[in-house]
């Protein structure tokens, strides 16, 4: 009951602070791409997330410990300090082009950012549905196993490959190409919190080293 008391609290967080960050700068309701958005955004994530609530309520409290003070590293804290900079400059910098019409983005590519999201967040959650020790902080546990199938078997970090592909659907959703600057901007903190994370994977869990012998690419298949 608890546990899904928080997942409530979280989501109502969530739009209370898409409200702050969309509608706000947008200066009106009367934004039709942020609301499709968030109805995207939250169903995507709400769901999966009463399901882990009665499936593995574990890996639910994983997720839920997030943000820089669940951070042990320092690195960590500052790359998702800087993540959470970039994705409110991304919201704020779409409403400002709602708003003043720097952008004119077709219905049709706002609705293909829409899908992108959607595939981004469910490939995000998928993850967590794999891996229960996927957490949204970095930590190793006690008898925690290595898994290298299915998504990890493509690439070594596949929560974040999600992530980056929500992020790059996200401007469109909300009608802007203009915050698409701010989400290639923000590729390469991915990059140091990878880099980072892995020192301590290599150091703290057992058979990582083999497994990214076998696995190449941390990212993006193909490409890094």
């Amino acid at each position: 009951m608890k546990l899904a008391l928080q997942t409530i609290a979280s989501g109502v967080f969530g739009l209370a602070l898409f409200a702050v960050t969309l509608f706000w700068p947008a200066g009106t309701f009367d934004y039709w791409q942020a609301w499709v958005f968030i109805a995207v955004f939250m169903a995507t994530t709400i769901v999966p997330s009463f399901y882990l609530a009665v499936k593995d309520p574990a890996a639910l409290q994983r997720r839920l410990k997030g943000g820089p003070t669940a951070e042990t590293r320092i690195v960590q804290k500052i790359v998702i300090w800087a993540i959470t900079v970039s994705a409110f400059a991304a919201f704020v910098l779409s409403a400002l082009d709602h708003r003043f019409g720097w952008s004119s983005v077709p219905t049709a590519v706002v609705v293909l950012g829409n899908v992108v999201v959607a595939v981004g967040l469910v490939l995000a959650q998928a993850v967590v549905f794999q891996n229960s020790f996927a957490g949204a902080s970095i930590r190793v546990e006690d008898q925690q196993p290595l898994v290298s199938t299915g998504l990890y078997g493509l690439v070594r970090h596949p929560m974040y490959f999600g992530a980056v592909v929500m992020m790059f659907g996200t401007p469109l959703a909300l009608g802007s190409y203009w915050a698409l600057l701010v989400s290639i901007a923000s590729i390469p903190i991915f990059g140091v919190r990878i880099a980072d994370e892995e020192k301590m994977l290599r150091t703290e869990l057992d058979g990582y080293d083999e497994y990214a012998q076998k696995v190449h690419y941390r990212l993006l298949p193909y490409v890094w």
